[in-house]
């Protein structure tokens, strides 16, 4: 089964209430609205693009240690994710999805890290519920997901049905903007040149990890020529 179909049964059951899943009504038409507003907004547009020059980060993973994309690309070609956080089940489960690829993405000579602007505690979280052994790095004030064009502020009504939900982000994230990057991955050459951006302002909609497979074999290819 594909990510893609992975998250529509999930979202098919969440939005039926099946248990354990209880979200009124009234929740699921603001989450409809938000994406919705965030689709129209064209901010998708603003994303960094292939051929574009990656903006460089040097970010804290799970476990305090600093990770910069400048190491990571000296190594060879790197796969960024950047999910919204651990209270998010479509971003865990592509977390998942992508830690069953990580064996290919490796063997293809890659680095995988991911992204969100969740604390490094819930990193920790992140790594140890979805059993990830790739990095999960910590972006404060979701600085490095706007200098990719991803940061957007997340609308007043969607917030307090959040709140009432136990999801804080303010908490969650240790910042009051309440801005989450749309989730999007990324693959950048060892020049640090993108060369794969994959955006969708509806976060229920994840490309399947195996499409990152040819690109990595195409980059592969290119630095043993």
């Amino acid at each position: 089964m594909s990510l893609q179909d992975r998250l529509d049964a999930f979202k098919a059951d969440f939005e039926a209430g099946k248990p354990p899943y209880n979200a009124p009504p009234a929740v699921i038409a603001a989450m409809h609205r938000a994406t919705r507003e965030l689709i129209a907004s064209g901010q998708a547009k603003n994303v960094k693009k292939m051929g574009d020059q990656a903006p460089p980060f040097a970010l804290e993973d799970a476990s305090g240690q600093r990770v910069s994309s400048s190491a990571l690309l000296k190594e060879g070609p790197l796969v960024l994710s950047f999910y919204r956080g651990v209270w998010c089940p479509y971003c865990n489960m592509e977390l998942k999805a992508l830690e069953e690829a990580l064996s290919d993405i490796k063997a293809r000579g890659a680095h995988l890290v991911a992204i969100s602007p969740q604390t490094p505690a819930n990193s920790v979280k992140s790594q140890r519920e979805n059993r990830l052994s790739f990095p999960i790095l910590s972006d404060p004030g979701n600085e490095v997901g706007a200098a990719f064009g991803l940061r957007f502020a997340m609308p007043d009504y969607l917030i307090e049905f959040y709140k009432l939900a136990g999801i804080d982000l303010a908490l969650v994230n240790k910042d009051n903007s309440w801005t989450l990057p749309m989730p999007a991955r990324f693959v950048i050459d060892v020049n640090g040149i993108i060369v794969v951006s994959e955006v969708n302002p509806d976060y229920t909609k994840r490309p399947d990890p195996s499409e990152l497979l040819p690109v990595l074999d195409r980059l592969a290819v290119r630095l043993t020529a």
